[in-house]
Parts: C-alpha cells; structure tokens; sequence
C-alpha cells in the first residue's frame, strides 16, 4: 500500500497499487490537488487515522534525529499511518525521509531525488559554538540560538 503525502496529489502522482492517506493531508490541499485527494477517496484510496502511541513512537524517532522541528503534525501522522500500514510512503520531504528511513518504512520518491543516507542532526549554538544532539530553544551556556548542523560536515 503506497501512503500519499500532499506533494503526491500536487505532483499527479500514480500507482496502480492500493493507496492511503490520512485526512490532514486534504485539508493542505487546494484547487486541482485537493480534488484529486476527493477523487481517489471515492475511487477506492483508505484514509487512515493512526493510533496515538504510533504517532508517539514516530515523535520520538524524530527528536532522536534531530527532524522534530521540521515536521508539521501532518508529517508525523502520515509516517505513523505508513507505519501501521506497513506501507510505503510516497513523499519528496527530505526530514520525512530520514524520519522514516529510521523507523524502517519504505519512501518512494515523486519530483526529487531521495535522501542517501539517514541523518542523527546536531545542533550548534551561534554565539559560543557547543554542539548538543538535541534542539533547545537557547544555549544552556550563554544564551544564544541554536542551529541545525549536518552531521556529515563537522
């Protein structure tokens, strides 16, 4: 079962294969894009509500990796939705990939290329420079900001 992100029905992704989604996706859309959301939910597509604890273990696999604060609430439900429909989730969001890559969910990807490799992100205060490996809204040091850094390039 290939689980549709918003960019599926944007992009006029398609698939011969069962499809789900879940209801925040339509209310992204607008115009041709949520019609096609309409059309394939009467055509057949299940829409799927996942359960609480899923959406509680996709939560904590992003803050784990550093993807938490570039997920929406949308985001995070449909990985959950993929997950208890041993799904594939179809999504050129690049944090939603990693997210899933982590949990183990299969991505097929639409208009971009997908991720390489999944990423654990570090976080690195603007003012003093320590890295902590999770996001907090300022430096328990001095105060600053915090921002995302790739692992990859420290």
């Amino acid at each position: 079962m290939y689980v549709l992100d918003s960019s599926a029905f944007i992009n006029e992704y398609h698939t011969t294969e069962d499809t789900a989604s879940i209801p925040l996706v339509r209310e992204e859309l607008e115009d041709e894009s949520a019609y096609r959301y309409d059309a394939m939910e009467g055509s057949g597509m299940h829409v799927h509500i996942p359960g609480e604890e899923t959406v509680e273990t996709v939560e904590r696999a992003a803050r784990e990796s550093g993807d938490f604060a570039e997920l929406s609430s949308t985001d995070v439900r449909l990985i959950a939705a993929t997950f208890e429909l041993d799904g594939t989730l179809v999504t050129d969001d690049y944090a939603m990939q990693n997210v899933a890559d982590k949990l183990n969910v299969a991505v097929e990807v639409i208009a971009r290329e997908g991720i390489d490799e999944q990423r654990d992100w570090q976080f690195q205060c603007q003012g003093c420079g320590r890295e902590f490996d999770e996001n907090r809204d300022r430096c328990p040091i001095c105060g600053s900001s915090l921002s995302r850094k790739n692992p990859s390039n420290a």
